[in-house]
């Protein structure tokens, strides 16, 4: 049953609870309306938390092989400082000051058995953040760090619910973070892909590419 139907059966369960709570109270049996009432609230919060389950959900994208993700766009501002600009695939700009040598970028991943793949359920993944680091461990201990949502936060975090009752769900194989960073440099491009072994950085231009040959 998906998530979908299952908000349905459950309000409708709600529904004739109340339906017979109503009877109750007209045939003056408040036992059993209270009861019935107990049962409509326990059925309607079940609905209200999948529903707040599904909207999280909402944010994962599917993931069924590689895809493209993103792009980031660097210009220097200072030292140790930059303006990154991500690209989502559907065009949308975000910038950010970030702040650093490198930038990383997080995403999380829940990926299920394949059994339920075949059953329709998809590996899916969200990306979650962009942050700037330091090649240098002491400036990494020492500077100002900088981070930024990719995505806003959730009103249930379907992340840590999982982490909760992973055991419990048949067909669930594992959840995970995934991270990739490169150096950033001035005019350097980037091209963010995932698949279902996590995030993948390729840079994109010649900025991009000397940043990454010097850098190692």
């Amino acid at each position: 049953m998906t998530l979908s139907a299952s908000i349905l059966v459950l309000g409708l369960i709600a529904t004739l609870f109340l339906i017979s709570a109503v009877r109750s109270v007209r045939r003056r049996r408040l036992g059993g309306a209270a009861l019935a009432v107990l049962g409509a609230i326990a059925m309607a919060s079940l609905a209200a938390a999948a529903l707040g389950v599904a909207a999280s959900l909402a944010s994962y994208r599917q993931l069924t092989a590689e895809r493209p993700a993103g792009r980031l766009e660097f210009t220097r501002i200072g030292y140790h400082q930059f303006n990154g600009v991500f690209i989502s695939p559907s065009g949308e700009r975000s910038d950010f000051a970030l702040r650093g040598d490198e930038w990383q970028i997080d995403a999380r991943i829940l990926k299920w058995r394949p059994l339920a793949s075949l059953l329709g359920v998809d590996t899916v993944y969200r990306l979650e953040r962009i942050s700037g680091r330091y090649t240098s461990v002491e400036d990494e201990r020492d500077q100002p760090h900088t981070a930024y949502r990719l995505n806003p936060p959730d009103r249930i975090d379907l992340w840590d619910l999982l982490h909760r009752v992973r055991s419990w769900i048949p067909g669930f194989d594992a959840l995970y973070g995934s991270a990739a960073y490169l150096p950033m440099a001035d005019g350097a491009v980037y091209e963010i892909r995932i698949s279902p072994g996590g995030v993948i950085a390729r840079p994109l231009n010649a900025a991009a590419r000397t940043a990454i040959d010097a850098w190692h």
